[in-house]
Protein backbone atom coordinates (compact mmCIF):
# COMPACT_ATOMS: atom_id res chain seq x y z
CA UNK A 1 0.00 0.00 0.00
CA UNK A 2 1.32 3.46 -0.95
CA UNK A 3 1.18 6.37 1.49
CA UNK A 4 1.46 10.00 0.38
CA UNK A 5 3.00 12.80 2.47
CA UNK A 6 1.41 15.98 1.15
CA UNK A 7 1.86 19.70 1.84
CA UNK A 8 -0.79 22.39 1.56
CA UNK A 9 1.43 25.51 1.79
CA UNK A 10 0.59 27.70 4.74
CA UNK A 11 -1.97 25.20 6.04
CA UNK A 12 -0.75 21.73 6.95
CA UNK A 13 1.35 18.67 6.23
CA UNK A 14 -0.42 15.32 6.30
CA UNK A 15 -0.42 11.70 5.22
CA UNK A 16 -3.09 9.87 3.23
CA UNK A 17 -3.62 6.80 1.12
CA UNK A 18 -6.02 8.59 -1.26
CA UNK A 19 -5.05 12.12 -2.30
CA UNK A 20 -8.19 12.83 -4.31
CA UNK A 21 -10.63 11.75 -1.61
CA UNK A 22 -8.68 13.15 1.34
CA UNK A 23 -7.29 16.43 0.00
CA UNK A 24 -9.57 17.37 -2.89
CA UNK A 25 -12.98 15.98 -1.98
CA UNK A 26 -12.86 16.29 1.82
CA UNK A 27 -10.60 19.31 2.29
CA UNK A 28 -11.50 21.17 -0.90
CA UNK A 29 -7.99 21.76 -2.31
CA UNK A 30 -7.36 21.42 -6.03
CA UNK A 31 -4.30 19.60 -7.45
CA UNK A 32 -2.59 22.97 -7.99
CA UNK A 33 -2.98 23.92 -4.31
CA UNK A 34 -0.87 21.14 -2.79
CA UNK A 35 2.06 18.93 -3.66
CA UNK A 36 3.38 15.52 -2.66
CA UNK A 37 6.58 15.67 -0.63
CA UNK A 38 7.18 11.95 -0.44
CA UNK A 39 5.45 8.66 -1.21
CA UNK A 40 6.28 5.16 -0.10
CA UNK A 41 5.06 1.94 1.47
CA UNK A 42 6.85 2.22 4.82
CA UNK A 43 4.15 3.65 7.11
CA UNK A 44 6.52 4.02 10.08
CA UNK A 45 9.04 6.02 8.07
CA UNK A 46 6.45 8.32 6.50
CA UNK A 47 4.83 8.87 9.93
CA UNK A 48 8.14 9.98 11.43
CA UNK A 49 8.78 12.26 8.47
CA UNK A 50 5.32 13.82 8.81
CA UNK A 51 5.89 14.76 12.46
CA UNK A 52 9.39 16.06 11.69
CA UNK A 53 8.15 18.34 8.89
CA UNK A 54 5.13 19.55 10.86
CA UNK A 55 7.51 20.80 13.55
CA UNK A 56 9.93 22.24 10.99
CA UNK A 57 7.21 24.24 9.21
CA UNK A 58 5.49 25.30 12.45
CA UNK A 59 2.21 23.54 11.70
CA UNK A 60 0.00 21.71 14.17
CA UNK A 61 1.84 18.58 15.25
CA UNK A 62 -0.39 15.50 15.20
CA UNK A 63 -1.04 14.21 18.69
CA UNK A 64 -1.07 10.60 17.44
CA UNK A 65 1.35 9.57 14.65
CA UNK A 66 -0.31 8.33 11.47
CA UNK A 67 0.89 4.77 11.96
CA UNK A 68 -0.89 4.62 15.34
CA UNK A 69 -4.25 5.97 14.19
CA UNK A 70 -7.35 3.78 14.22
CA UNK A 71 -8.91 4.80 10.91
CA UNK A 72 -10.20 1.49 9.64
CA UNK A 73 -13.42 -0.03 10.91
CA UNK A 74 -11.74 -3.34 11.61
CA UNK A 75 -9.43 -1.41 13.98
CA UNK A 76 -12.30 0.68 15.37
CA UNK A 77 -13.61 -1.01 18.50
CA UNK A 78 -16.40 1.56 18.77
CA UNK A 79 -17.68 0.99 15.23
CA UNK A 80 -18.84 4.60 14.99
CA UNK A 81 -21.09 5.70 12.13
CA UNK A 82 -20.01 8.84 10.27
CA UNK A 83 -22.29 10.90 8.04
CA UNK A 84 -21.86 14.39 6.62
CA UNK A 85 -23.75 15.88 9.58
CA UNK A 86 -23.07 13.60 12.55
CA UNK A 87 -20.81 11.09 14.24
CA UNK A 88 -22.87 8.40 15.99
CA UNK A 89 -21.55 6.20 18.79
CA UNK A 90 -22.88 2.66 19.29
CA UNK A 91 -23.83 3.00 22.95
CA UNK A 92 -26.16 5.03 25.18
CA UNK A 93 -24.93 8.42 26.38
CA UNK A 94 -24.51 7.26 29.98
CA UNK A 95 -21.97 4.64 28.89
CA UNK A 96 -20.14 6.70 26.30
CA UNK A 97 -17.39 8.19 28.48
CA UNK A 98 -16.00 4.75 29.32
CA UNK A 99 -15.99 3.80 25.65
CA UNK A 100 -14.17 7.00 24.77
CA UNK A 101 -11.59 6.47 27.51
CA UNK A 102 -10.94 2.97 26.15
CA UNK A 103 -10.26 4.44 22.70
CA UNK A 104 -7.90 7.34 23.50
CA UNK A 105 -6.00 8.23 20.34
CA UNK A 106 -8.69 7.00 17.97
CA UNK A 107 -9.07 9.33 15.00
CA UNK A 108 -11.68 9.61 12.27
CA UNK A 109 -12.27 11.78 9.23
CA UNK A 110 -15.33 13.90 8.45
CA UNK A 111 -16.10 16.52 5.83
CA UNK A 112 -15.63 19.24 8.45
CA UNK A 113 -12.43 18.13 10.21
CA UNK A 114 -10.36 15.20 11.47
CA UNK A 115 -11.18 14.29 15.06
CA UNK A 116 -9.13 12.58 17.74
CA UNK A 117 -10.23 11.23 21.10
CA UNK A 118 -8.25 12.86 23.91
CA UNK A 119 -9.06 14.40 27.29
CA UNK A 120 -10.12 17.68 25.71
CA UNK A 121 -12.41 16.23 23.06
CA UNK A 122 -13.96 13.73 25.50
CA UNK A 123 -15.09 16.60 27.71
CA UNK A 124 -16.67 18.41 24.76
CA UNK A 125 -18.37 15.27 23.48
CA UNK A 126 -19.90 14.50 26.88
CA UNK A 127 -21.19 18.09 27.16
CA UNK A 128 -22.77 18.03 23.69
CA UNK A 129 -23.87 14.44 23.16
CA UNK A 130 -27.43 13.84 21.94
CA UNK A 131 -29.44 10.62 22.27
CA UNK A 132 -30.75 9.26 18.99
CA UNK A 133 -34.49 9.77 18.50
CA UNK A 134 -34.71 6.42 16.78
CA UNK A 135 -32.60 4.28 19.09
CA UNK A 136 -31.89 5.21 22.71
CA UNK A 137 -28.93 2.83 22.67
CA UNK A 138 -27.08 5.17 20.33
CA UNK A 139 -25.93 8.78 20.69
CA UNK A 140 -24.33 11.36 18.42
CA UNK A 141 -22.62 14.73 18.04
CA UNK A 142 -22.85 17.23 15.21
CA UNK A 143 -19.64 17.27 13.17
CA UNK A 144 -19.84 20.98 12.32
CA UNK A 145 -20.11 21.95 15.99
CA UNK A 146 -17.29 19.54 16.88
CA UNK A 147 -15.12 21.10 14.17
CA UNK A 148 -15.87 24.58 15.55
CA UNK A 149 -14.64 23.39 18.95
CA UNK A 150 -11.41 22.22 17.30
CA UNK A 151 -11.02 25.58 15.58
CA UNK A 152 -11.33 27.58 18.77
CA UNK A 153 -10.23 25.33 21.61
CA UNK A 154 -6.88 24.19 22.95
CA UNK A 155 -6.98 20.55 21.86
CA UNK A 156 -3.25 19.88 21.73
CA UNK A 157 -0.47 20.57 24.18
CA UNK A 158 2.94 19.11 23.40
CA UNK A 159 6.23 19.83 25.10
CA UNK A 160 9.59 18.29 24.38
CA UNK A 161 13.09 19.62 24.89
CA UNK A 162 11.87 23.13 25.45
CA UNK A 163 9.60 23.11 22.40
CA UNK A 164 5.94 23.73 23.10
CA UNK A 165 3.16 23.75 20.52
CA UNK A 166 -0.27 24.88 21.62
CA UNK A 167 -3.54 25.37 19.82
CA UNK A 168 -4.91 28.69 20.94
CA UNK A 169 -7.75 29.54 18.56
CA UNK A 170 -6.74 33.08 17.69
CA UNK A 171 -9.29 33.37 14.92
CA UNK A 172 -12.69 31.77 14.36
CA UNK A 173 -11.68 30.63 10.87
CA UNK A 174 -9.22 27.94 11.92
CA UNK A 175 -6.57 26.64 14.23
CA UNK A 176 -3.66 28.93 14.95
CA UNK A 177 -0.44 27.28 15.99
CA UNK A 178 2.02 28.91 18.37
CA UNK A 179 5.46 27.42 18.35
CA UNK A 180 7.55 28.54 21.30
CA UNK A 181 10.93 27.11 20.42
CA UNK A 182 12.75 29.84 22.34
CA UNK A 183 10.97 29.06 25.60
CA UNK A 184 11.91 26.75 28.39
CA UNK A 185 10.28 25.92 31.69
CA UNK A 186 12.23 28.50 33.68
CA UNK A 187 12.39 31.29 31.10
CA UNK A 188 9.09 31.84 29.29
CA UNK A 189 9.71 34.07 26.32
CA UNK A 190 7.81 37.12 25.18
CA UNK A 191 6.11 35.28 22.32
CA UNK A 192 3.61 33.86 24.82
CA UNK A 193 0.64 36.12 25.33
CA UNK A 194 -0.84 36.83 28.74
CA UNK A 195 -3.80 34.70 27.70
CA UNK A 196 -1.44 31.76 27.06
CA UNK A 197 0.06 32.14 30.51
CA UNK A 198 -3.39 32.33 32.14
CA UNK A 199 -4.46 29.15 30.34
CA UNK A 200 -1.30 27.33 31.35
CA UNK A 201 -1.80 28.40 34.97
CA UNK A 202 -5.42 27.24 34.97
CA UNK A 203 -4.67 23.98 33.16
CA UNK A 204 -1.93 23.07 35.64
CA UNK A 205 -4.41 23.49 38.49
CA UNK A 206 -7.07 21.29 36.92
CA UNK A 207 -9.53 24.09 36.27
CA UNK A 208 -10.33 22.96 32.72
CA UNK A 209 -10.63 19.32 33.68
CA UNK A 210 -12.78 19.86 36.76
CA UNK A 211 -14.16 23.37 36.29
CA UNK A 212 -17.67 24.44 35.38
CA UNK A 213 -19.02 27.35 33.32
CA UNK A 214 -21.72 28.15 35.89
CA UNK A 215 -19.26 28.57 38.77
CA UNK A 216 -16.96 30.65 36.58
CA UNK A 217 -19.88 32.86 35.57
CA UNK A 218 -20.70 33.43 39.24
CA UNK A 219 -17.02 34.13 39.89
CA UNK A 220 -17.12 36.77 37.17
CA UNK A 221 -20.08 38.51 38.83
CA UNK A 222 -18.13 38.53 42.10
CA UNK A 223 -15.04 40.06 40.45
CA UNK A 224 -17.12 42.70 38.63
CA UNK A 225 -18.74 43.65 41.95
CA UNK A 226 -15.35 44.07 43.60
CA UNK A 227 -14.17 46.21 40.68
CA UNK A 228 -17.22 48.43 40.96
CA UNK A 229 -16.66 48.89 44.69
CA UNK A 230 -13.04 49.86 44.03
CA UNK A 231 -14.19 52.44 41.47
CA UNK A 232 -16.61 53.96 43.96
CA UNK A 233 -13.80 54.14 46.54
CA UNK A 234 -11.49 55.63 43.87
CA UNK A 235 -8.90 52.99 44.79
CA UNK A 236 -6.73 52.88 41.67
CA UNK A 237 -4.72 49.79 42.63
CA UNK A 238 -7.84 47.80 43.48
CA UNK A 239 -9.46 48.84 40.20
CA UNK A 240 -6.45 47.57 38.26
CA UNK A 241 -6.48 44.33 40.25
CA UNK A 242 -10.22 43.91 39.73
CA UNK A 243 -10.05 44.43 35.98
CA UNK A 244 -7.21 41.90 35.78
CA UNK A 245 -9.20 39.36 37.81
CA UNK A 246 -12.17 39.80 35.47
CA UNK A 247 -9.97 39.11 32.45
CA UNK A 248 -8.58 35.96 34.07
CA UNK A 249 -12.06 34.65 34.82
CA UNK A 250 -13.29 35.53 31.31
CA UNK A 251 -10.32 33.69 29.78
CA UNK A 252 -11.14 30.56 31.75
CA UNK A 253 -14.88 30.88 31.16
CA UNK A 254 -14.28 31.01 27.41
CA UNK A 255 -11.97 28.01 27.54
CA UNK A 256 -14.52 25.96 29.49
CA UNK A 257 -17.15 26.97 26.95
CA UNK A 258 -15.00 25.52 24.15
CA UNK A 259 -13.82 28.79 22.61
CA UNK A 260 -10.76 30.96 23.14
CA UNK A 261 -10.88 34.43 24.68
CA UNK A 262 -9.10 35.73 21.57
CA UNK A 263 -11.91 34.40 19.36
CA UNK A 264 -14.50 36.08 21.60
CA UNK A 265 -12.66 39.40 21.41
CA UNK A 266 -12.33 39.11 17.65
CA UNK A 267 -16.04 38.33 17.26
CA UNK A 268 -16.94 41.34 19.39
CA UNK A 269 -14.63 43.62 17.44
CA UNK A 270 -16.04 42.46 14.10
CA UNK A 271 -19.46 43.38 15.49
CA UNK A 272 -18.53 46.88 16.67
CA UNK A 273 -15.84 48.04 14.24
CA UNK A 274 -18.29 49.67 11.81
CA UNK A 275 -20.88 50.66 14.42
CA UNK A 276 -22.00 54.28 14.39
CA UNK A 277 -23.39 56.27 17.27
CA UNK A 278 -22.84 59.15 19.68
CA UNK A 279 -21.69 59.80 23.23
CA UNK A 280 -24.49 60.52 25.70
CA UNK A 281 -24.04 60.99 29.46
CA UNK A 282 -20.61 59.34 29.34
CA UNK A 283 -21.81 56.31 27.38
CA UNK A 284 -21.50 55.48 23.68
CA UNK A 285 -25.00 54.89 22.30
CA UNK A 286 -25.16 53.05 19.00
CA UNK A 287 -27.52 54.12 16.25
Amino acid sequence: MTYYLYHIPGKKIGVTRDLNKRVTEQQGYGPDEYYVIYEGEDIDNISRLEIQLQKQFGYRVDETPYNELKFNKEENDMNINITEATTTFPCPANKLKGQLMDNIGMTWETDHADFVINKYSIKWIMQNIQTSRYNNQRCYVYNKAFARFYDNHQTHDHSSNGHVTRTGGLAPTGMQERSYECCDENNPCECKSQFDLIREWADERGLYENGDTKTQALKLVEEVGETCRAILKEDFDEVVDGIGDCVVVLTNLAELQGVSIEACIDAAYQEIKNRKGNMANGTYVKQ
